[in-house]
């Protein structure tokens, strides 16, 4: 599996999967941070990916998982191992993360259903393993700053896809990674909300609290195609209250 890095923003990449995207930022002194790792065996991949801008392995300091979801954490451990760096991740879904508790499962809409068995039945034919347990070095909780990054980041706790879910936002780059709490559609024009919610009147809220933020122009999406430029605009004609039903 490769995949080549496209430029979002000043210093912020995407790196493309079938399911899951990853995203690189670039921190002060040649470092890198990743925002989640995709599906198990991703971990080449993003390797490859970094060393394509000219990064290598020790660069990658922080790994932060928006969410404790196969796709979104399933290489952590294997680029934790191959780098060494620190996992950044929401209070409520750490325990998943390392292990120690059980994936919450969502509670499906008829739609849901048919998106979700047919993406597990896809992991079970290309036999994807389960996500190894790595631990967590720093919890994250709404309002804290990730340290490190060339600006300040917002960490914002939107729960509803999985409890501990949390969001990050750049407001001087109005840049926003929302986890699976919004989608889009390839084309980035449509922002919808993310199937497969634990508790889906609490997505819908989190949905509703990313989209009123002002200072956002660029929406860097795990699934589907970046909302860029006019952002607010697609966030605020979107219907999360009606999506997969």
């Amino acid at each position: 599996m490769t995949t080549t890095p496209v430029a979002i923003a000043p210093g912020v990449w995407q790196l493309p999967f079938p399911v899951g995207h990853v995203y690189l930022v670039a921190l002060p002194g040649d470092g890198y941070a990743a925002v989640d790792t995709g599906i198990p065996g991703s971990a080449p991949a993003v390797l490859g990916a970094l060393a394509g801008l000219g990064g290598r392995p020790h660069d990658l300091r922080q790994i932060v998982l928006t969410h404790s979801h196969i796709d979104h954490i399933g290489s952590a451990a294997d680029l934790v191992a191959a780098t060494g760096a620190r996992v950044l991740a929401g209070a409520l879904d750490a325990p998943v993360i390392r292990g120690t508790a059980p994936e919450p499962p969502p509670v499906c809409t008829a739609a849901e259903r048919t998106l979700f068995d047919g993406i597990m039945a896809d992991f079970a034919a290309a036999e994807i393993p389960p996500p190894r347990p790595v631990e967590v070095d720093t919890e994250l909780h709404d309002g804290d700053t990730l340290p490190g990054w060339p600006e300040p980041v917002h960490v914002l706790h939107v729960p509803g896809h999985t409890p501990g879910s949390v969001a990050l936002h750049l407001p001087e780059s109005r840049l926003l990674f929302p986890g699976d709490i919004i989608g889009a559609d390839p084309d980035g024009r449509r922002a919808v909300l993310g199937p497969g919610n634990t508790d889906r009147a609490a997505a819908v809220a989190s949905f509703r609290r990313l989209a009123a933020l002002e200072d956002v122009d660029t929406v860097c999406v795990p699934h589907g195609g970046p909302i860029r430029g006019d952002a607010r605009a697609v966030l605020a004609a979107a219907t999360p209250e009606e999506d997969w039903m």
